[in-house]
């Protein structure tokens, strides 16, 4: 928590973890394309079973650090889809590839 006294305070905060966050997003990034080739369809890219975990654990996160878990819930559904949709445009590109060749490269 950061006691700040000026606005100009707090958006400098803000700002540190806005570019804390962009880079654990580019770490989730990176491990979504991994999985992308390991999926055998579009219905195992969207996993809603799997979303739902994931936003649940989320909200008990988000209630446990002191976070509105409404909020969070909107937060990673929207991150989750956006996920979700360069998954599958990744999960397509790999798939075929490998259909026109007969391997994944």
């Amino acid at each position: 928590m950061v006691d700040a006294t000026s606005l100009d305070e707090i958006r400098a905060a803000i700002d540190a973890v806005d570019a804390e966050l962009v880079r654990l997003l580019a770490r989730r990034e990176s491990l979504v394309r991994q999985a992308a080739p390991l999926k055998r369809d579009a219905p195992a890219v969207q996993a809603p079973g799997r979303v739902e975990q994931v936003v649940g654990r989320a909200r008990a996160q988000a209630t446990a650090a002191g976070a509105d878990p409404d909020v969070v819930e909107r937060i990673y559904r929207a991150m989750i889809q956006a996920f979700i949709d360069m998954e599958l445009t990744e999960h397509h590109r790999v798939t075929a590839r490998s259909s026109d060749n007969g391997v994944i490269e």
